[in-house]
């Protein structure tokens, strides 16, 4: 039986890159809201000799994401690696200006999603699996509270997992990416000079050993 990838956002970006580079030894899960993207994927996967299954659905609706995981554990029974790639970005904005709007949609997406994702999805990873997760340099940074402020506090449930698994697994991995080309990247940086920033295939493939634990 092939091994089963679970990778959530992934229709861009780092997401899709890991997902694309995983399916060279995994069945891939593609979790994301952009059906088009996905068939993207599916293309490149399939003409690879991967193969993958879409899930075109937003990851804070609860009883999509419990289907989704009662589905995966009925077809296949367990989760070797989950990807968490999923993220919304809410445009820059100083705190004194935060819209109400973007920063309930960033916590459900960003924060308020991963107390629901991570019971879900544990049991399928069991004590041998491995998922990731993905820090950000920009917490912090002025104009970016609603984005800031719910990636930081994913990447801490994230590590408070991490220390109550680490003697018992699965493991769970916290990863730093460089500056990427990715559309979250445009959003915030407008007119910068995508040719100096990584590539997201590029920085999947330093991150995939990691995942495999090569």
């Amino acid at each position: 039986m092939s091994k089963i990838a679970l990778v959530t956002g992934a229709s861009r970006g780092l997401g899709f890159a890991l997902a694309e580079a995983l399916a060279q030894t995994h069945h891939v899960v593609a979790v994301a809201r952009t059906t088009g993207a996905l068939e993207d994927l599916d293309d490149r996967i399939q003409a690879a000799g991967g193969q993958a299954t879409l899930a075109p659905m937003d990851i804070s609706n609860e009883g999509a994401m419990a289907q989704l995981c009662r589905s995966i554990y009925d077809r296949w029974g367990s989760v070797d690696t989950w990807v968490h790639a999923a993220v919304h970005a809410a445009p820059l904005t100083p705190a004194a200006h935060i819209d109400a709007k973007d920063w309930a949609k960033s916590m459900s997406i960003n924060a308020t999603s991963m107390g629901m994702l991570i019971p879900y999805i544990a049991p399928l990873l069991g004590t041998n699996g491995t998922a990731m997760f993905f820090d950000d340099q920009t917490i912090g940074a002025k104009f970016h509270g609603c984005y800031a402020a719910s990636k930081a506090a994913q990447i801490t449930l994230a590590r408070n997992w991490a220390a109550e698994c680490e003697n018992t697994g699965p493991r769970v991995l916290i990863e730093t990416p460089p500056a990427m080309s990715t559309a979250t990247r445009s959003r915030f940086h407008p007119g910068e000079d995508r040719d100096a920033l990584a590539h997201p295939r590029d920085v999947a493939a330093t991150l995939l050993p990691k995942l495999l634990n090569a």
